[in-house]
């Protein structure tokens, strides 16, 4: 599956995973769904972000399951930020 909206360079946040070259890693968009954030509270705190973005992370993390672990081990150890 080939994930347009999902973009990796390696001079952008260490080469990660982030959500259309918005400097925003797929695994802080995973860490605060999988912390319960809603989804709207979401799209209102981060604006450049999409309803479309939320869901193909989603289908990112199905075929891509690391990036879910990272998320929980990153909301586990408290680290709210999710700073990459």
């Amino acid at each position: 599956m080939v994930f347009t909206r999902i973009t990796t360079r390696p001079n952008v946040c260490t080469g990660k995973p982030c959500i259309r070259d918005l400097r925003f890693p797929v695994s802080r968009l995973l860490g605060l769904l999988a912390s319960g954030q809603q989804r709207e509270d979401i799209l209102r705190a981060y604006p450049s972000l999409l309803a479309t973005d939320l869901v193909v992370a989603w289908e990112y993390a199905a075929t891509h399951p690391e990036e879910i672990e990272q998320a929980i081990r990153r909301n586990e150890a408290g680290d709210e930020g999710f700073a990459e």
